[in-house]
């Protein structure tokens, strides 16, 4: 241990909190960049609830970190991704098209799952979400009703979607490369 490693309190007691003990410290001078976090719950499934959201806040930030960029949410990036890679797709010819065609279609799975998770009606709200991205409206998505994400603060983190594409699309790559190779064999 080197002496710039440790550090120094006022105070260190052991407290109680509900039924159990917790080691309290007060007044430390260079408080550095670590922090506890104490989660309490009234019953072990909602302290599993509030450690799982804790987690996810927690990852949204490190996305932040890595990657200091937001896009709109409410599955507005899926819809203009699915409406490029078709316009796409229509320039295509033999497999090459059908495989677009397909990535894009299965991007609607996100809307989809997002209106239907929110009780709306997901053929209605795709189908209405794919026309208004058709008429330019790139910020379209999903909040309760469909309005502009970015009007309503609805933002993520860019990492987040552009992970979950390259993840499907090396996916999708590995898949299509199993299906060249079992033939040949």
């Amino acid at each position: 241990m080197k002496a710039e490693k440790l550090g120094t309190a006022q105070l260190v007691e052991e407290v109680e909190v509900g039924k159990g003990r917790v080691v309290k410290i007060t007044g430390i001078q260079n408080k550095g960049r670590t922090a506890t976090v104490l989660l309490r719950g009234s019953n072990k499934m909602v302290l599993e609830e509030a450690d799982r959201s804790l987690h996810d806040a927690l990852c949204v930030i490190r996305c932040l970190v890595n990657k200091r960029f937001l896009i709109a949410g409410g599955s507005a990036p899926e819809m203009e991704l699915n409406l490029q890679l078709s316009a796409w797709a229509k320039t295509l010819q033999g497999m090459e098209a059908y495989c677009v065609r397909s990535f894009a279609e299965a991007l609607e799975v996100v809307p989809y799952t997002l209106a239907e998770n929110a009780g709306l009606n997901p053929i209605q709200i795709v189908t209405q979400l794919r026309q208004m991205h058709a008429a330019g409206e790139k910020y379209a998505g999903i909040n309760g009703t469909i309005t502009n994400m970015l009007e309503e603060n609805v933002v993520q983190p860019m990492l987040v979607t552009s992970s979950a594409i390259t993840l499907a699309t090396e996916t999708v790559r590995m898949i299509l490369k199993i299906d060249d190779i079992v033939p040949v064999r």
